[in-house]
């Protein structure tokens, strides 16, 4: 930690959370990507390769371009990357149809888990086996953990869509998006075991992430030891979301920037401790940004958030 000078009442420090930053399948994605471009080749990335639009920025001027799903036809003999969170059977297919050559990026966790629900969906469709997942509809790892049942997964997003939209006579198999809250994932668990008739069979599998997961009690302390919080992430970071609400009911004065350029007015006077923190899609680089940004005023006033 540095102790920098800040406003009149005393000394400022500010920390970045050293917890913070990108996770295992973000850094391998990005890790990848780094390596393919190196070989100063066109490379394609199916989406922004993590939600974060500086960072999706820095690589593309280093030469990663995003495409969308409708371009795939396109980039026949090109290479496209495949981001961190996974893609379904059928767009693997596609890039094979159009002899493209896939940078598979899929994070590692991701790649178990959509192994295990095409096991169990294969396993149960002699049973009628309803296969549930919890998590973000739409979202680009939802959508490739659905792709695994051919399209038929049930994705609920809370306990009363469970309500509404799981069969209360059949089986139930219940996966998690990886990284949703451990005590959603509960919650909705106890439901289904209530909510099933009796003697049929609910299965559940807890394929939270762990190093998402386990953000949220670090966050959570972190936060609580400041006098003010910058927490820093993408727009449509959906983990980005969670973690600052996280952040936020620590501590009421935690505030959410997509950019350093978004810190602008003076600290109250009573702030001496200011910690940095973000998503799994936030890079240091980013992070360290919005530390120079506090320390760029230490000879004055300090600065905070609009």
């Amino acid at each position: 930690m540095r102790v920098i000078r800040g406003n009149s009442s005393g000394e400022l420090s500010v920390e970045i959370d050293e917890g913070s930053g990108f996770c295992f399948g973000v850094i391998h994605a990005i890790s990848k990507a780094e390596s393919e471009l190196a070989q100063d080749r066109p490379l394609y990335s199916l989406g922004d390769i993590v939600h974060n639009s500086e960072e999706v920025e820095r690589l593309s001027r280093e030469g990663l371009h995003a495409v969308d799903y409708d371009q795939l036809p396109q980039l026949q003999g090109k290479r496209v990357l495949f981001r961190a969170h996974g893609e379904a059977p059928k767009i693997y297919a596609k890039a094979e149809q159009y002899g493209i050559e896939v940078i598979d990026a899929t994070c590692p966790v991701v790649l178990t888990l959509q192994k295990r629900i095409r096991t169990r969906y294969i396993e149960g469709l002699k049973e009628g086996l309803q296969i549930v997942i919890f998590g973000k509809r739409g979202h680009a790892e939802v959508n490739g953990l659905v792709g695994q049942t051919e399209g038929t997964a049930i994705v609920v997003e809370s306990i009363e869509e469970a309500q509404e939209l799981v069969d209360p006579n059949r089986a139930v198999a219940l996966f998690s998006q990886t990284t949703m809250d451990q005590v959603s994932f509960g919650a909705l668990e106890t439901f289904l075991r209530q909510w099933v008739k009796e003697g049929i069979k609910v299965e559940w599998y807890d394929t939270i992430c762990r190093q998402v997961s386990n953000r949220v009690p670090e966050i959570t302390s972190f936060a609580k030891e400041k006098d003010w919080v910058y927490f820093i992430a993408g727009a449509h970071s959906s983990n980005g979301k969670v973690l600052y609400k996280t952040a936020l009911k620590a501590n009421l004065n935690s505030y959410f920037i997509t950019s350093p350029d978004e810190i602008t007015t003076p600290l109250p006077s009573w702030v001496h401790s200011v910690g940095i923190c973000g998503a799994t899609s936030t890079p240091r680089w980013q992070m360290e940004a919005v530390k120079r940004k506090l320390e760029e005023r230490r000879g004055g006033e300090s600065v905070a958030h609009d």
